[in-house]
């Protein structure tokens, strides 16, 4: 369909075409220096050790729980109300995934309350999604997790360039995961990375994606070696440098192009601040300390959803939900779970707005106009006032 406002755009010019081009004619793609220029780039741009470069967010997630030890009969708390492969993650390792609940309407994001009431003599570790840019309370989470002697792990798909109270968020735990996938603040089609501060962990984690294996096919290209040994199972978790170059060029323009994220954000946030028949989470966040990857709003009402979204496809404005929740899902209604009120209520109601940092004023605009129009047409005005 052709959307006037979609939910996201590519920003991709000159430059990832040139980067392209450039390590296609080096006659070198797979992973190699490429690969660690991104990962030397990125950590200095967060500020830690160690980066390391992978396929995907999801391969991120899953090294980083098997690279420190996560196993059968652990038990991993996370939120419900995210991608499902936060949690895919946990069950590649022989986890079990325990689900709490998120703070509210407000914000999105786990409560660190419910991490306390799901903690057990079998919590081995805390997976926290931080909601479309926005911080957890990494403050109270990471007391939580030392106290009780857990892991920490991030998933910071959503998160590269946020911050929680100036610290770079994928810094806080024992590892922080992040996804290049082509919806993402940055894109490389599809990628991740994970940082750490553990110089032991980063050496495993170096290992695991690629087979186990104590050496690269780049390293024997350049004479460091002749053969490898296979020291534990590993995985193909490897980025290449073709999508290395792209995620070079878009970290470069991640911080220009958060602060036109903010700037959107503020704009569908000031217009819609009036409407009666939904609310905006994260309203009283700092803004700078945001990727702003997603724009949420919760309606009044549950039976409104579907109508509201059908009316902004005619108004040609694309909307998506984030996310139906992962307990309610058919594989994992199996696994018993607590209560989760709040999760549910949000899930029921949350929609998501077009927010990218190409995005203009005007389609900003169409988008504000949109909703108001939408939310009469859907009479989602009339109900419970979130």
């Amino acid at each position: 369909m052709n959307w006037q406002v979609p939910l996201s755009d590519l920003d991709f010019g000159l430059e990832e075409y040139e980067a392209v081009q450039r390590v296609l004619k080096s006659g070198w793609i797979s992973m190699g220096p490429e690969t660690e220029l991104f990962e030397r780039e990125f950590a200095e741009y967060l500020g830690v050790d160690h980066a390391i470069a992978v396929s995907s967010g999801t391969a991120a997630l899953h090294l980083s729980l098997a690279g420190l030890g996560i196993g059968p009969g652990d038990e991993v708390i996370v939120p419900s109300l995210t991608f499902c492969a936060t949690v895919n993650a946990i069950v590649y390792t022989g986890a079990v995934p325990v689900f709490a609940d998120i703070d509210g309407l407000h914000d999105l994001n786990i409560s660190t309350a419910s991490i306390e009431q799901r903690l057990t003599s079998r919590t081995r570790a805390i997976l926290v999604v931080h909601y479309g840019g926005f911080a957890c309370r990494m403050d109270q989470i990471t007391r939580i997790a030392d106290d009780n002697g857990l892991l920490l792990v991030e998933d910071a798909a959503h998160a590269p360039g946020s911050a929680f109270h100036g610290r770079k968020l994928g810094t806080w735990g024992d590892a922080g995961c992040f996804s290049f996938f082509s919806n993402k603040n940055m894109a490389t089609a599809e990628g991740g990375m994970i940082a750490t501060a553990n110089p032991e962990l980063a050496e495993r984690l170096k290992r695991l994606r690629s087979h186990g294996m104590t050496s690269l096919t780049w390293q024997r290209h350049r004479g460091h070696s002749f053969s490898y040994d296979v020291v534990e199972t590993g995985y193909n978790y490897r980025m290449d440098d073709i999508r290395a170059a792209l995620g070079r060029v878009q970290l470069a323009k991640l911080e220009k192009n958060n602060a036109r994220r903010r700037e959107i954000f503020g704009l569908l946030r000031e217009g819609l601040a009036q409407e009666q028949g939904m609310a905006v989470p994260f309203s009283d966040c700092d803004l700078n300390e945001s990727s702003c990857h997603l724009f949420p709003v919760i309606l009044a009402s549950s039976n409104m959803r579907e109508g509201f979204m059908a009316e902004m496809k005619k108004q040609g404005v694309q909307t998506s939900i984030h996310y139906p929740p992962v307990h309610r899902f058919t594989y994992y209604s199996r696994i018993p779970s607590h209560d989760i009120p709040l999760t549910e209520d949000a899930a029921s109601r949350e929609v998501s707005l077009p927010l990218f940092p190409s995005m203009t004023r005007d389609q900003a605009e169409l988008t504000v106009q949109a909703a108001i129009h939408s939310l009469k047409t859907a009479h989602c005005s009339k109900g419970a006032v979130v």
